[in-house]
């Protein structure tokens, strides 16, 4: 049994991330390789597929194979879609969230010194890059905002932690680059 070319196939087949749970659950209980196991096939499959255009990547939900970036040029004229643009106070609207989380709406406005308009906040929702996480306990009970999973993996990451420190940043570009 060849663990890294299974464990190739699912995720060429999924069209989500893959646990290690869930990669498990598709061996037989007798032959189930544990979880030490399935992280020794998945660093074999990534060292197998170093020079192929694509590569194993750990988001927050899981492991995925996607084409590297520097095929991405070809690879999106094959979508009719048009990536979305996005405002500047959407992105920095976003960015707060993400970098002061948990916050409420009244915070990015003091930040940002402007409203933030509701459909901003509507947009980000239905992305679902930002959930509501409760309320504060202040007069007015606010909402409080924070990212999401879906938001970790569309921007590739495992966690918060691996965004750039904000005194990187030179621009908000750099934190979406591909959205």
């Amino acid at each position: 049994m060849n663990i890294p070319k299974i464990l190739e196939a699912l995720l060429l087949s999924s069209n989500e991330p893959l646990t290690l749970e869930k990669m498990q659950s598709v061996f037989n209980p007798i032959e189930q390789p544990d979880f030490e196991q399935l992280k020794d096939a998945l660093n074999i499959l990534a060292k197998n597929i170093k020079n192929s255009p694509n590569q194993l990547v750990e988001v927050a939900t899981g492991w995925r194979l996607q084409v590297r970036q520097e095929y991405s040029p070809w690879v999106s004229r094959l979508f009719d879609e048009r990536a979305t643009k996005y405002s500047r106070a959407t992105l920095e609207t976003l960015a707060l969230i993400a970098y002061k989380q948990p916050i409420t709406r009244a915070e990015i406005e003091d930040i940002r010194g402007v409203t933030v308009s509701t459909q901003i906040m509507r947009n980000l929702i239905e992305r679902e890059w930002v959930k509501s996480l409760g309320k504060r306990e202040l007069p007015g009970r606010p909402t409080i905002y924070g990212t999401t999973k879906i938001f970790l993996n569309d921007l590739g990451l495992k966690s918060l932690s691996e965004l750039p420190p904000l005194a990187e940043l030179d621009s908000l570009d750099k934190i979406i680059i591909d959205l």
